[in-house]
């Protein structure tokens, strides 16, 4: 579905991401692993276009991705970060934000907010301000107000890092279902091997900007 290739991000000079060549193919839960300073979520932001490359490309492969405007290309993802970065608004208001944004009908609106407070578990919580929420629950509101847009990619960078336990390993499940369900083509960032095995169906390692290894994840979910 996405091809990378011969691609080169600088900061400050010095070299942070070196990719020659990753397909990510349709459907597929990538992880990408690594320590810390590694290049993770340098690769996230120019899947993302929000960082530039000094050299290479980034490209769905159904359609020439280089030559699409940033907005058109944003339009076909969506992205979750650590922090859900909520709006001071209701809960249905910040689900439906990104489609308002795109002018969708109201009814649509309405329609595919309540499916997707529903499918995680939030339904109870659509008038309750977006700043009022626990860990858990502002997180579920940054994956329903995700997938509403119905995503041809979406991009997670450690989004359950900040949970505890218990709140991690549910929201784990409820994301392996929904991407079972919805097969979204994912990249996602994370530490934690648990997450790993639960969710990826391969792995990329990142050291020093470079790809070092790819492998299939262990006990890839069905």
């Amino acid at each position: 579905m996405i091809e990378i290739r011969d691609l080169l991000v600088r900061r400050d000079g010095r070299p942070v991401l070196t990719i020659d060549h990753l397909r990510i193919e349709r459907s597929e839960v990538l992880a990408v692993l690594g320590p810390n300073g590694a290049g993770k979520t340098t690769l996230l932001l120019v899947l993302a276009r929000l960082l530039k490359p000094e050299r290479g490309c980034v490209q769905f492969r159904s359609q020439a991705g280089p030559t699409e405007s940033d907005l058109t290309y944003r339009r076909r993802l969506s992205v979750v970060m650590q922090e859900p970065l909520l709006l001071d608004r209701s809960v249905s208001d910040n689900v439906a934000a990104g489609l308002r944004f795109r002018h969708l009908p109201a009814g649509e609106v309405q329609e595919r907010t309540a499916a997707w407070l529903e499918k995680l578990g939030i339904s109870h919580l659509r008038e309750r301000p977006g700043l009022r929420l626990s860990g858990g629950e502002a997180q579920r509101v940054a994956l329903a107000r995700a997938f509403v847009l119905e995503p041809e990619l979406l991009l997670l960078d450690e989004p359950f890092a900040s949970l505890d336990t218990d709140a991690r390993s549910a929201l784990a499940g409820e994301l392996r279902r929904l991407l079972a369900e919805t097969r979204t083509t994912t990249v996602f960032i994370t530490h934690d091997p648990a997450e790993v095995r639960r969710l990826a169906t391969r792995t990329v390692w990142l050291e020093d900007g470079r790809l070092t290894d790819h492998a299939p994840a262990v006990e890839p979910p069905s």
